[in-house]
């Protein structure tokens, strides 16, 4: 990375919990997240509503250039979830 880490306290409320994932609203209107369940340290059983606090830093793009494999994946599974339909 170019730039010096800053790392950033955050807290949010879970939105949704699903099999494999929960949904996190920032508080401050900061933005929304879903992340796997295996990222999550916990003791307790997950519930919408409860608070969770994470430390962030920045994202940083890393190159001008596409990664055409992944951009051609994307693609993919756009045209078979249109098809789908």
């Amino acid at each position: 990375m170019k730039y010096k880490d800053k790392i950033i306290y955050m807290e949010g409320i879970i939105t949704k919990v699903e099999d494999g994932a929960v949904e996190i609203d920032f508080k401050g209107r900061l933005g929304h997240i879903k992340v796997p369940l295996r990222m999550l340290i916990t003791d307790y059983p997950l519930k919408v509503g409860q608070e969770v606090g994470l430390n962030m830093s920045f994202l940083e793009v890393l190159s001008p250039e596409v990664n055409e494999h992944y951009l051609s994946t994307l693609m993919r599974n756009k045209r078979d979830k249109e098809v789908e339909k």
